[in-house]
């Protein structure tokens, strides 16, 4: 059976006109799931029932379904996911001021392996099609409409579970979905994918009619620390990566992000901001400079707050654009790189802990 949910509206038309109906009917059906919400075929009032009938017998809606909704001190929520399959996934809503952002995830765990990252120990399970990922941020909508009907969902981040590159035929389908004007009709421009460095795909990515924002998890001023808290860079090392962001067509006025998770005694130094600064010059971007969310799977720690703010006013004495983001529901494991399928503190999947330097990363 079609899933209806993962599909765009030309697929939508091309269905209906498949079964025998008007090119409309498919529009009107598409407009149900991605403008109004709806999870069922019954709740597609202008449609007939013989119409509803046949679509049971030939298409579903792909849902998840909310398995746990976790709440911060700081207003931060997490969102326990199920797939239709069982598997486990998570996205975060994270309020700040009159905005409301959502972290969402593009893969149940992750293949890259980035040593100081929860998900990373979960390994690649499998990953999301384009409903499943499109389906989070509905669920989200509704959870604020039902609980905080002032709040409006204003920006979406793919930064949860998985690096969605590696997903990238349902990442640009949910991306195609998510803006259209008939559907949510999110703004490209509020939207940011974030990227672990593969290379061949943000040059792919770089060709689409529907470009969002883009951030890059860096986290190194070099390779030989880069090498060693993401292996995927002795895939394409900092290079490499540099060469295709430099190639990449950024709209007007739109910058690239570069994520930075300080490593206490890793690469927080004063010299490894001096490196950093002179191997972005030239580049239109900005910095996010993350303190490391702990978490026991990995052997790091945060800086203490002084070798923060001594990092962060080093990228500004050097000239670059910084921005230091605060951790957000580290309480409830939903900060950046903390997102493992947790449950009262126990992970619902068992996490690998490799010892020994990990290999490259498989990832095409």
């Amino acid at each position: 059976m079609q899933d209806l949910r993962a599909m765009t509206l030309e697929q939508t038309c091309e269905f209906a006109e498949a079964q025998g109906w008007p090119k409309f009917r498919g529009e009107q059906i598409w407009r149900w799931i991605h403008a109004h919400g709806a999870r069922t075929f019954d709740e597609m009032t202008n449609l007939g029932a013989a119409t509803k009938a046949r679509l049971a017998e030939v298409a579903t809606i792909g849902c998840l379904t909310v398995a746990e909704v976790q709440t911060s001190k700081d207003g931060t929520r997490k969102l326990r996911l199920l797939t239709r399959d069982g598997a486990s996934i998570e996205t975060v809503l994270i309020p700040s001021g009159h905005k409301t952002t959502q972290c969402i995830s593009s893969q149940v765990g992750c293949a890259v392996d980035c040593q100081f990252c929860a998900t990373a120990k979960l390994g690649l399970k499998r990953n999301l099609d384009a409903g499943e990922i499109v389906d989070q941020v509905y669920l989200a909508r509704k959870l604020l409409a039902e609980t905080e009907p002032d709040r409006q969902l204003t920006n979406l981040v793919y930064m949860g579970m998985g690096e969605p590159l590696h997903n990238y035929d349902n990442l640009v389908t949910s991306l195609r979905i998510l803006t259209h004007d008939k559907g949510a009709g999110l703004s490209a421009r509020r939207i940011t994918v974030s990227t672990s460095g593969l290379v061949p795909k943000l040059e792919k990515l770089g060709g689409e009619t529907v470009r969002p924002n883009l951030a890059v998890s860096l986290n190194a001023p070099n390779d030989a620390i880069r090498d060693e808290i993401m292996p995927i860079n002795r895939k394409w090392n900092i290079s490499k990566l540099l060469a295709a962001l430099k190639a990449y067509p950024l709209e007007q006025r739109r910058r690239i992000t570069f994520e930075y998770v300080l490593l206490a005694g890793v690469n927080d130094s004063l010299a490894d901001a001096a490196q950093l600064a002179k191997l972005l010059r030239g580049i239109k971007c900005k910095v996010n400079i993350i303190p490391y969310n702990p978490h026991p799977e990995a052997p790091y720690a945060r800086p203490s707050a002084a070798a923060v703010d001594a990092f962060q006013n080093e990228c500004k004495k050097l000239g670059m654009s910084t921005y230091l983001r605060i951790p957000r529901g580290d309480d409830i494991d939903a900060a950046c790189g903390q997102l493992a399928n947790r449950a009262n503190g126990s992970p619902l999947v068992p996490l690998r802990v490799r010892k020994g330097p990990p290999p490259a990363p498989n990832v095409e």
